[in-house]
């Protein structure tokens, strides 16, 4: 176990949501992020009177919150959009809003009940202030539910010059592979802020683009990824951000046991 992975086991605790009480604390982070900090265009308060913010999608989600260990506190969520049972030809935001090109992700041939949309990526204000993050000359990262992530702990990657740290997108994607592993999903979509593909894309989490920047919630760009692809490409090139996310191979049902009893 390398130093991302026992910083990540320090500070940070995946919770599944799957109670009432714990799904009330997922739509009262995105309420907090998208209506009341608004973040994102296209949130309005006023239409969540009981200050959750939901929408039709969420009772065929499934659900992940982040915990602060240090205050137990839990400070960011993300959904995985699975098939509706009960209207399987229901049609995700991804393909409603993202105008993806069918030549570069045929989403309509991809098998439903292994296909899954990462939505309401959000963590509270006080997690969304990156510290010594390098930027490109010019760019501007915006909220986290587009991109801009905090870096909680640093650390010094061996092999590499470039200072790194734990960041807050890689730790909520643990959340989505949890999630994905439980679901049986080899596919993910998204509409996302080409800069969190960029800032995912330094721990081998990069998604394809399918198709041209669009206004939806603030520009956005649709991206789709096979899940083996993306995991063996951490598990090769990026071992210790493949240990946050699997949990060390826990929650990943692409490598063999033999490979995970020599790593």
């Amino acid at each position: 176990m390398n130093d991302l992975y026992n910083s990540f086991q320090k500070f940070f605790e995946i919770v599944i949501a799957d109670t009432t009480e714990l799904l009330e604390k997922v739509y009262g982070i995105r309420y907090q992020v998208l209506c009341v900090e608004k973040r994102l265009p296209g949130f309005d308060a006023d239409q969540c009177p009981d200050m959750l913010e939901t929408d039709d999608y969420d009772h065929h989600s499934s659900h992940a919150l982040l915990k602060y260990r240090p205050t137990g506190a839990y400070i960011g969520t993300v959904r995985l959009i699975l098939e509706d049972s009960s209207e399987p030809d229901k049609l995700l935001p991804v393909e409603l809003y993202g105008h993806s090109d069918p030549e570069l992700c045929d989403i309509k041939s991809l098998p439903r009940k292994q296909t899954a949309e990462i939505s309401r990526f959000v963590v509270v204000s006080q997690f969304d202030r990156r510290k010594g993050e390098e930027r490109r000359k010019g760019e501007r990262r915006k909220a986290l539910s587009s991109a801009s992530i905090n870096k909680i702990v640093s650390h010094e990657r061996r092999g590499t010059d470039r200072r790194s740290a734990l960041n807050i997108a890689l730790v909520l994607m643990a959340g989505v592979v949890r999630m994905s592993k439980k679901y049986g999903i080899r596919n993910w979509l998204s509409v996302m802020d080409p800069a969190l593909n960029r800032l995912l894309s330094y721990d081998g989490l990069e998604f394809n683009p399918i198709g041209p920047p669009v206004n939806y919630h603030g520009m956005r760009r649709p991206y789709f990824v096979k899940v083996e692809e993306v995991l063996t490409r951490m598990y090769t090139q990026h071992h210790d951000a493949w240990e946050v996310v699997t949990d060390c191979g826990k929650y990943d049902p692409f490598i063999s046991s033999d490979e995970k009893v020599l790593n």
